[in-house]
């Protein structure tokens, strides 16, 4: 038995357009994934996440290559795929007319579910999904953030091996938010392999074992976070709050030529490509003459090592 749950080795995808130029979605991509990982799969709309998702979990044909999950080859073994994996992609597929309680419950049973252990887990899913109150309510009444909800939801009714999520956290406060990224390390930690793309860099950073960036269809970067960020050698963050926002910080961090600048209130975040000493004097000349209540100094973010990827990758 191999010790990697998705294995995939030069996939590409080209989409054919009658009259016009055809479109490399998926360019050569060769990853594999360990039994038991949340794998992040990073890039900007139009990178090829979607589409080398829909072909790990047997919805499109690759062009060339090929990818097997659990050693079942998606193309030759479509149906013992299918059998093994769970998917959620970014359009709400959900069963329009029944309701949310039976949506979870068909979805149980095509997995072989009895009837018995689907309503317990049913039950636990409403709950966990704040969707009690919608129980008996058909899904094409409910609003496009509880239907993601639902569709979430189903992959807890089942214990398949492997999990696809495509941008799962879409339609949820950060409340519910946050409890299902719990919920997915405990799967992780009972040994599910899950799969996730995002844009939103903080659910990477925080849930992901292993992180893949990839962009015009190709892999830009590949490795933990540890790894990446020795991609980003003087990449600095610097978090200052004041008793209040000093007059014209917009046009002074400007003149300094930072990487990403974000203002809330009364605190700043820069990030700089510079030599560490060059960045402590940034600090010093932002504090100098103001009442500086904080002052933090970190490493690269996830985001920040993304946007200086892209910005290479555009060059």
């Amino acid at each position: 038995m191999s010790q990697f749950a998705i294995e995939v080795e030069n996939l590409a995808k080209v989409y054919k357009r009658r009259g016009r130029a055809p479109v490399q979605a998926v360019d050569g991509m060769s990853f594999s994934v360990a039994r038991g990982a949340i794998f992040g799969l990073l890039g900007p709309n139009g990178a090829g996440k979607t589409t080398l998702l829909k072909m790990l979990t047997t919805l499109l044909e690759p062009s060339s290559g090929r990818a097997s999950v659990l050693g079942y080859d998606v193309e030759t073994q479509p149906l013992e795929v299918r059998r093994r994996i769970s998917v959620v992609i970014q359009e709400t597929a959900v069963e329009l007319f029944l309701s949310v309680r039976d949506n979870l419950l068909t979805f149980a049973r095509f997995h072989g579910l009895d009837r018995a252990t689907a309503l317990r887990r049913a039950d636990n899913v409403l709950e966990r999904f704040q969707l009690i109150a919608e129980a008996d309510r058909k899904a094409q009444d409910l609003s496009g953030g509880q239907r993601r909800r639902v569709q979430v939801g189903k992959i807890f009714m089942v214990e398949t091996p492997v999990v696809f999520l495509d941008e799962f956290s879409t339609g949820m406060d950060p409340i519910l938010k946050r409890a299902v990224m719990g919920l997915l390390r405990e799967e992780a930690t009972r040994g599910r392999t899950i799969v996730l793309t995002t844009q939103v860099l903080g659910e990477a950073e925080e849930l992901c074992d292993d992180i893949l960036i990839m962009n015009k269809g190709r892999e830009i970067a590949r490795g933990d976070l540890n790894a990446l960020k020795l991609l980003s050698q003087n990449v600095y963050k610097i978090a200052m709050t004041f008793d209040r926002l000093p007059d014209g910080i917009r046009e002074e961090l400007a003149q300094t030529a930072p990487m990403r600048v974000e203002i809330d209130q009364n605190t700043i975040e820069v990030a700089y490509k510079e030599d560490e000493a060059s960045v402590l004097e940034h600090v010093s000349r932002l504090a100098r003459g103001r009442n500086v209540l904080r002052v933090e100094l970190n490493g690269a973010s996830l985001e920040d090592i993304f946007v200086e990827l892209m910005k290479e990758t555009h060059l």
